[in-house]
Parts: C-alpha cells; structure tokens; sequence
C-alpha cells in the first residue's frame, strides 16, 4: 500500500492520451513478457479479465460475494475455487514485527545507523542499493511466489514498488525496477502474470519491467487512474478507501476497469470494520 504521483490532468485525460511528461506509454493489452534476467525461461502468462468485479481480501480470505471473478489475497491464504487469484507478497518492506527474518544489512539503515520505517505502516524499508542484496533479497520472496503457483494462484502482487519514495533518498527508482525484473521473471517462469502495484510514474515502461497489469489504490481518489489507463490498456484493478474516491473512480471508468471500494484495513467479511462497495 503506497503513495502516488499524479499528473493534475489525469482525470480529464482517462480517455485520451496522458499529458504526463513521461516516456511514451505502451497502449497494448497484451501482458508483456518479463525480460531475461538469467530466472527461469518466460512461459505465457494470462492477466485479469478486464473490467471484472473484483475483492481485495489482504485482511483475511472469505466467500466471495456474489458475482465476483477476480481476487486478491495473501500468499499465505489459498486461492478462491474457481476464480482469477492474485497473490499478494509484501516484496519491498519487511512486515510489520518481521525485521529479525531478514538479515540485518538486508534492512535499509540512515547514515546515523537507524532503520528507514514506512511509518504508515510500520514496515521496515528492505535495502535494494547494491545488485548482491537485489539477489539475496529476491531469493527470499521466490520462495512466496513459488508458494503463490504451487497453491493455484494465477497472478502474484508485489506490494511497495514505491518504497524508494520513502527511502530518505537512499533508494533510486533504477534500483527498484532492476528488483522488480528479477521478481517477473521468476513469476513468469512460473506461469504467473505480475502486477504493478501503484507507483504512477514507473507506469509507461510497465512491458520493460515485465508488468502485466496493474492494482492501484486510490487512483480515483489521487486522480491519477489515466496514468495507469494510459499504459496498461484496461488492465486496471482499483481499490478505493473512500466513498468520495469510489465515485470518481466509477465515474471515469466504471464498466472498464475492475473497481472496488473496501476499508482501509481490508477486513474480512464479519469483521466490524468490513466495507466493500462497487460502481
């Protein structure tokens, strides 16, 4: 769950070209194969069905209401039967209450010698500044993503790609997108398309980064939907935490894109704090 930089004309622009001063955009709707980074060999990969209603269940898995085809869930959950599963794997920051399962020089340090904490969250920022700690760090979240294909999933969700905004500067967007090659062409190897998960601007070099398809948060509430729009086509699942962003996510592409509105903390089902609402 991250942060967004938007362009202000984006939601005049979800049905047109972005005015974004971004690299050109890949318009395909065919998801792109991960380039080789030495992982195992590509194999076809299948992204969510454009426009389908959508649950997003990180807080805990529960039946999917009625009518829904496509669902997002923590790789220590199962897949829904019968459904499109996304695998959600926190591939960017520890877990909250999790540093000691890392090794310490894996865990992003200030010059001063203290952690960098996403203090929204209370995640420990993973330290991605050296190829060698690319390596190790990956090496550890394949072992999730084998675990997401060996349970059935179809699609894995590598959450934080935006971690270097909060990195005190230490961490280089170039530095995320070579961790992100490495985890989509794992995934790929194993038959698994691979969301971008937010992060706006790295959008339109989605297919160079192996991204098949995107989950954003609050795009409608931020204004940023056209940016996704822009380059993945409909490949689009939005998650809004507010009624106001739901309505303007509806609004600019309700029966497009995939758009569902749940409470901050993603809730189960009978859960006090549970909310889901739709266009």
């Amino acid at each position: 769950m991250g942060r967004f930089l938007g362009c202000a004309l984006a939601a005049a622009l979800l049905f047109g070209a972005s005015a974004c001063s971004t690299p050109g955009p890949d318009t395909s709707d065919t998801p792109a194969a991960a380039p080789s980074t030495g992982s195992a060999a590509p194999r076809p990969v299948n992204a969510p069905p454009t426009g389908a209603p959508v649950d997003y269940q990180l807080g805990g898995a529960y039946p999917p209401p009625e009518g829904v085809t496509v669902v997002s869930r923590d790789h220590g959950a199962a897949p829904a039967a019968g459904l499109y599963n996304i695998c959600y794997v926190n591939a960017f920051q520890a877990q909250p209450g999790a540093d000691a399962e890392w090794d310490a020089d894996l865990l992003l340090r200030a010059g001063d010698g203290k952690l960098v904490v996403d203090n929204d969250w209370h995640e420990t920022l993973l330290d991605l500044r050296t190829p060698e700690k690319r390596e190790r760090i990956a090496a550890k979240v394949y072992g999730w993503i084998d675990q997401c294909a060996d349970k059935g999933f179809q699609a894995v969700e590598p959450d934080n790609y935006d971690s270097f905004l909060r990195s005190e500067g230490l961490l280089t967007d170039a530095e995320a997108q070579e961790f992100v090659r490495l985890l989509s062409a794992h995934a790929h190897g194993k038959g698994l398309a691979v969301a971008q998960k937010n992060t706006s601007e790295l959008a339109p070099r989605h297919a160079a980064n192996g991204l098949d398809f995107a989950v954003v948060e609050e795009c409608g509430e931020q204004g940023d939907c056209a940016e996704y729009v822009s380059a993945f086509g409909d490949h689009v699942i939005v998650i809004e935490y507010t009624d106001d962003g739901l309505a303007k996510a509806c609004a600019e592409g309700g029966g497009r894109l995939s758009i569902v509105r749940r409470d901050h903390g993603v809730a189960p089902l009978g859960n006090a704090e549970y909310v889901r609402k739709t266009c």
